[in-house]
């Protein structure tokens, strides 16, 4: 029995942070977040640049805040791909670190076509590398439901890891909590934070940038068998180069994605921000 290939469409939002030629070449639809400068609004990706977005946060007096996307745009985004597609697979941000997800369910409730909207349980890159393992396979022909059932199974396979210059910016987000703010502003310490199921946690510290690289670095070692890693970072390329080639031997033969917090993300990282995501393998 010949199997009939299946057209399924992949939708991320703007906080996976995926670089637009790697979304463009596996035709993943991204729908972006925003960013408030008082009453000024931007789309997270569209119509603010990184540079600017840090440039703005870092010398100006207006601390932005970030909203989701509305239920009637996903409505439509649905219905306009509904139009060549047998099936929909939407992956958003945790459900704990922005309404999106919930926007999401909202729109895609009078679909005509099956929309499987998913809480990857994570976000930037973490919230990427499912997106991208979910568009290889749709292009591979997979069904809604394989696909579906392939993220469910990796969600959990996720790590993300990443330290801050400053907590400031998660505690004035409301990403952290005072207790954890507290102990980074007096002691001045490095954090390591880890999203997992949808909270920022810290699991470790240390007294320099250069120590708490090598923490990630040691971390991300300790993990077991990786599939897929990605460098985030919004801090300079030379030190994000040089963080990927001290972890490449994990993906041998592979290449490691390279991409930086977008706006909406580096709203809660501030500046300076650095990070590792891992997807590991399926253990038998």
């Amino acid at each position: 029995m010949v199997r009939t290939m299946a057209n399924v469409k992949i939708v991320t939002d703007s906080t996976s942070d995926l670089p637009k030629d790697v979304a463009e070449k596996l035709g993943i639809t991204i729908v972006p977040l925003y960013v408030h400068f008082d009453q000024e609004v931007f789309q997270d990706g569209v119509d603010i640049s990184g540079e600017q977005f840090y440039h703005r946060l870092v010398e100006g007096s207006i601390l932005p805040k970030t909203s989701a996307p509305s239920p009637e745009t996903f409505k439509q985004l649905y219905k306009n791909l509904a139009q060549e597609a047998d099936g929909i697979v939407s992956l958003h941000i945790a459900s704990e670190l922005s309404a999106t997800h919930e926007s999401a369910l909202v729109g895609h409730k009078d679909s005509v076509c099956p929309v499987s909207v998913i809480d990857s349980r994570t976000t930037s890159m973490g919230l990427g590398l499912l997106a991208i393992l979910a568009a290889r396979a749709a292009q591979k022909g997979a069904t809604l439901a394989e696909i579906v059932e392939l993220i469910s199974d990796t969600i959990p396979r996720i790590r993300v890891f990443f330290t801050v210059d400053t907590l400031e910016y998660l505690r004035k987000g409301g990403r952290i909590g005072k207790a954890q703010w507290l102990l980074g502003s007096l002691l001045k310490i490095k954090p390591v934070l880890e999203i997992s199921d949808g909270h920022v946690e810290g699991i470790a510290k240390a007294r320099s940038h250069v120590k708490v690289l090598d923490k990630i670095r040691i971390i991300t070692e300790s993990l077991g068998d990786i599939e897929e890693m990605s460098v985030v970072y919004n801090t300079t390329s030379e030190e994000a180069k040089s963080l990927g080639q001290n972890t490449s031997h994990l993906i041998p033969g592979k290449n490691t994605f390279y991409t930086t917090f977008g706006p909406v993300i580096g709203t809660y990282s501030g500046p300076g921000a650095i990070g590792i995501v891992s997807l590991l393998k399926k253990t038998s």
